[in-house]
């Protein structure tokens, strides 16, 4: 029987520790992540409703980028937790564009419906943008390189993300906004009634 003294332990060493070190953090920096985001975007558009149609989008994108991780042998590690959180930020400004493109639509006296449908023709261009960015990060690691984990781990991660997010997002955050929102005033409608009460 081998006895272990009760001085020596095992421990994380190197890259193995700083990945568990950022691995405890990064669901902390993704909830103030978040939290940050909605209490901006409930600034912004003067609503609580609006700011979480947009923030319904994350997990989607979340969800998507995980799976190319593992679809294109990459692993979990500092670059690709840094690309999640950059993710964060680029479906949420996709949502952000068709609830306010939307708004912006509705004061001309549009129906909300077809001002979604306007709204959504947008953000697919947008969407198209960044995922041909992101091609030269996955497509030039075909080979070995200097630094190809990293830009594989960031590549993979945010073009999965956005393929995955856009697809839904252009169903999921017209629906959300049909039944969450659709009872809510325009963004004008304070200066409509004040123009009223000035008549």
């Amino acid at each position: 029987m081998i006895r272990v003294a009760p001085q020596n332990q095992i421990t994380w060493k190197g890259k193995s520790e700083e990945l568990k070190e950022t691995t405890n953090e990064i669901y902390l920096i993704f909830a103030l992540a978040l939290l940050t985001a909605y209490l901006v975007m409930a600034a912004t558009f003067n609503s609580f409703v609006h700011p979480f149609i947009i923030i319904l989008t994350v997990p989607l994108a979340v969800f998507g980028g995980l799976v190319f991780i593992l679809l294109l042998n990459s692993s979990v590690n500092i670059f690709s937790q840094i690309a999640l959180i950059i993710l964060i930020g680029i479906s949420t400004k996709n949502s952000i564009l068709i609830v306010d493109y939307t708004n912006q639509i509705r004061t001309t006296g549009v129906k909300i419906h077809d001002a979604l449908i306007k709204a959504c023709k947008l953000i697919i261009m947008t969407s198209l943008s960044t995922m041909i960015a992101m091609l030269p990060l996955v497509i030039g690691n075909i080979g070995p390189g200097a630094g190809e984990g990293s830009r594989l781990a960031v590549g993979s991660t945010i073009l999965g993300g956005m393929i995955i997010s856009t697809f839904f997002t252009l169903y999921v955050t017209p629906t959300m906004y049909l039944a969450l929102a659709k009872n809510t005033k325009r963004i004008d409608a304070v200066d409509i009634e004040l123009k009223k009460q000035l008549n």
